[in-house]
């Protein structure tokens, strides 16, 4: 007994030096938690490759009810970013977003698109509609709706189901659920596209107004592909915070010489279409959006800093090219897929009360495909539902932009006011020094990371900062509500030929103003909302395309030019008290790329070609009065 102990000791011993690091907490990584074991008790998952018209299959995973004692309707999600766990793991999304149709039994189905980890093909970034495809017999013209038709014919054939299927997606997941609609399979009667891709160089992720938009790409196109996919190159540049590594770094250039990919890659692609050609033209999804048959939801986030573009301006695009479909919208005050995560109440600075993505999933979302896809319950009765912060309520209208909205024009003037009343001055500006070496932060404190809080921080720090310029009202006596786009009209002359101009709309908070003890409690903070700036949009345009998108020109110097552009929607309301803000500013960094200050390629310049300094002039006099144009609602 003693040697067979000794034995078993030295073993031991052994194994402990023999088994791979990490082994155990690999095994155990890998083993179903209580969570999983459960939904194995209701589910089978099924892993299949299905074949396209061309030959190509698709990977797809397929978990299906135990339970056949009924037909089941199918939703479907189909993605670029791997529908991992292969193998027998259940995908992430039935611990969050997923909860109301697992307890009613859906088919549940995962789709890795063309081209992407375990299907076969060619991926194609914003792969476009192929506008020579001539039906189902046509084996060579493919493209997303192809393949989602293909997909849906096979599953309709090959589970379980009630003949209904449903699909949905954030992101750049939501750019598929988008070309889904337009597959128009008579089985496909509700999408719901959620922050969607919709448009890379107006509006979504890669560029905002033509802007490259640096510090988000820089992080998320060298991860996607090309030769550093998986890794990307962040971890070569941030060494201390994202402005200071980035400003060292120097351009566009400077990163591309980091990823130095040779490969048809979007990165390459942007460098290389730096207009609004038919490159990007032939991308913007709305292209796809006539006659669609399903019912669509379209859902997005307020406080979303990649694709509240996308939302916004699909919904828009259905409404006006497919008249005829049965269309829905929902805006709530949220991060980018915020509306997943169950307990949300309010996130940075902010606290909105009662959970509004608990709302959202049990009140609109889940009805909306209920309905659709099971024939229960009824059919929704709103078309639109938002939610207005400021007042932290959701509303509903029958449609978006609300027609009791009236434009308003609020103009700025040389003592620093905002008011309804144009200037009277015959010579009135106001200046500033747009520095490129030391462009103004996107957020106060230093970060290593783009965070989502930036779009709700305090803007204090940019209104004590030399070349932010300011404006303000006086307390207002009344509620300001504002429902829709903001129209942005600047009177601006420069040093040099090409600038960027920011313009912020902010809600300034009462001196005094504090949460409530139990705000403080969720959002873990003290921090002193007296006089908080919060900005309740702000978007960042490059001056050389105010004549068009595809037609950029230079500026010449020191002449009175308008700057025309639009800020995405808004849902808002300014309470008695509060004062309404108008901030101006020429670069944020490092969301997006700083303008070299002059007529030139920005993807291939250096900072030895910048004009580092240049002077900005924002008039406010007759004749050449700068104002903002907001969506008042009517009382």
């Amino acid at each position: 007994m003693k040697r067979l102990g000794k034995f078993l000791f030295i073993t031991s011993l052994l194994l402990c030096f023999l088994i791979p690091r990490g082994w155990t907490q690999t095994q155990a990584k890998n083993q179903p938690d209580s969570i999983e074991l459960k939904l194995k008790e209701i589910y089978t998952k099924r892993e299949v490759m299905i074949p396209m018209r061309d030959g190509i299959k698709l990977y797809t995973a397929v978990y299906e009810p135990k339970d056949n004692s009924r037909q089941h309707p199918i939703l479907m999600h189909r993605s670029p970013y791997s529908c991992s766990p292969y193998g027998e793991g259940f995908d992430r999304h039935f611990r969050t977003n997923l909860k109301n149709y697992i307890e009613h039994r859906y088919i549940i189905v995962f789709q890795d698109v063309r081209g992407r980890h375990k299907s076969e093909g060619i991926f194609i970034q914003v792969r476009p509609l192929n506008k020579n495809k001539k039906g189902k017999k046509d084996k060579k013209n493919i493209d997303e709706a192809t393949d989602t038709y293909d997909t849906i014919e096979w599953l309709i054939h090959n589970t379980y189901n009630n003949g209904n299927v449903g699909t949905w997606g954030i992101s750049y997941d939501g750019f598929y659920a988008t070309m889904t609609a337009s597959s128009n399979h008579p089985a496909l009667k509700a999408v719901s596209p959620q922050a969607p891709v919709t448009d890379w160089f107006r509006g979504d992720d890669r560029h905002h107004n033509g802007a490259f938009t640096l510090l988000q790409t820089t992080n998320f196109l060298p991860r996607l592909e090309g030769r550093h996919m998986g890794k990307g190159v962040m971890n070569q540049i941030v060494k201390n915070d994202v402005y200071t590594d980035f400003l060292a770094l120097g351009t566009f250039k400077n990163v591309d010489d980091l990823v130095r990919d040779t490969t048809q890659t979007l990165w390459n692609d942007i460098k290389n279409h730096p207009d609004f050609d038919d490159f990007w033209k032939e991308r913007d999804a709305r292209t796809s959006c006539y006659n669609l048959k399903p019912a669509i939801l379209v859902v997005g986030g307020l406080y979303d800093s990649e694709d509240c573009y996308g939302a916004w301006n699909l919904y828009k695009a259905i409404k006006e090219q497919s008249p005829d479909t049965d269309l829905y919208l929902t805006f709530g005050p949220w991060w980018h897929g915020a509306w997943t995560v169950r307990g949300f109440q309010g996130f940075g600075n902010l606290y909105f009360g009662k959970s509004t993505s608990a709302y959202y999933m049990d009140k609109i979302e889940y009805p909306f495909f209920r309905y659709f896809l099971e024939g229960k319950g009824e059919k929704p009765k709103h078309k639109v539902n938002i939610f207005h912060t400021g007042e932290n309520e959701w509303k509903t209208y029958d449609e978006w932009p609300v027609q009791k909205t009236a434009g308003t024009p609020y103009y700025i003037h040389k003592n620093g006011s905002v008011s309804t009343q144009a200037p009277a001055e015959q010579e009135s500006y106001s200046e500033y020094i747009s520095d490129m070496s030391r462009p103004v932060p996107y957020t106060a404190n230093p970060t290593t990371y783009r965070t989502k809080e930036f779009m709700v921080d305090d803007q204090r720090f940019a209104t004590s900062r030399p070349d932010v310029i300011t404006f303000m009202t006086e307390p207002l006596c009344d509620t300001l509500t504002l429902a829709g786009p903001i129209e942005v009209e600047l009177m601006t002359a420069i040093s040099s030929t090409d600038a960027d101009f920011m313009v912020k709309v902010i809600d300034v908070y009462p001196e005094k103003f504090e949460y409530s003890k139990t705000a403080r409690s969720y959002l873990k903070s003290d921090y002193p909302m007296s006089g908080y700036q919060l900005m309740i949009r702000g978007e960042l345009f490059r001056g050389r395309f105010r004549k068009g998108f595809d037609n950029p020109l230079p500026f010449k110097p020191e002449e009175i030019t308008p700057v025309n552009y639009t800020l995405y929607d808004v849902a808002h309301t300014f309470l008695p008290g509060h004062r309404l803000m108008i901030q101006i500013q020429s670069s944020w960094f490092p969301i997006i790329d700083r303008n070299p200050q002059r007529f030139i390629d920005t993807y291939h310049c250096t900072v030895e070609d910048f004009v580092m300094k240049q002077k900005i002039k924002i008039y406010h006099q007759q004749g050449a009065a700068s104002r903002v144009i907001l969506p008042v609602v009517k009382k």
